[in-house]
């Protein structure tokens, strides 16, 4: 596979990722009042159990183009679906408001919550 033919995909799929999470997160502030950022959680979350899903499948090339799935899927949307950048900055964002237990709160939360992710993500992919 040529070069420009991978960063394509990947662009497709961070293309798609993007405006997935743009929706998620627009879907869960009209619907979830908190103080927690619970849209990125939910998006971390999710987006580690698809890593995990798309790895298994990947490794065991259940397609006929497992790289062809890894970079628009793995690579690209889950690249810009999942947001690690904002976790950073909304933890901050709580330490400085005065919210240190809040942030510790969500630091583990979503650490511990996207490890099992991962490990479901692997099983469902090795059971499929």
């Amino acid at each position: 596979m040529s070069t420009i033919t991978s960063l394509l995909l990947v662009g497709a799929g961070g293309f798609l990722g993007a405006i997935a999470r743009y929706g998620v997160t627009l879907g869960v502030s009209g619907v979830v009042k908190s103080p927690f950022p619970v849209a990125t959680f939910l998006i971390n979350v999710s987006g580690s159990f698809l890593v995990g899903v798309i790895g298994a499948l990947v490794a065991r090339r259940v397609t006929a183009s497992p790289e062809v799935l890894r970079l628009v899927l793995a690579v690209g949307f889950l690249g810009a679906f999942t947001t690690f950048s904002a976790f950073e900055a909304e933890t901050a964002w709580m330490i400085r408001d005065g919210r240190a237990g809040l942030g510790a709160v969500y630091v583990a939360a979503s650490v511990l919550a996207g490890l099992l992710a991962v490990r479901a993500g692997t099983a469902l992919g090795n059971a499929l």
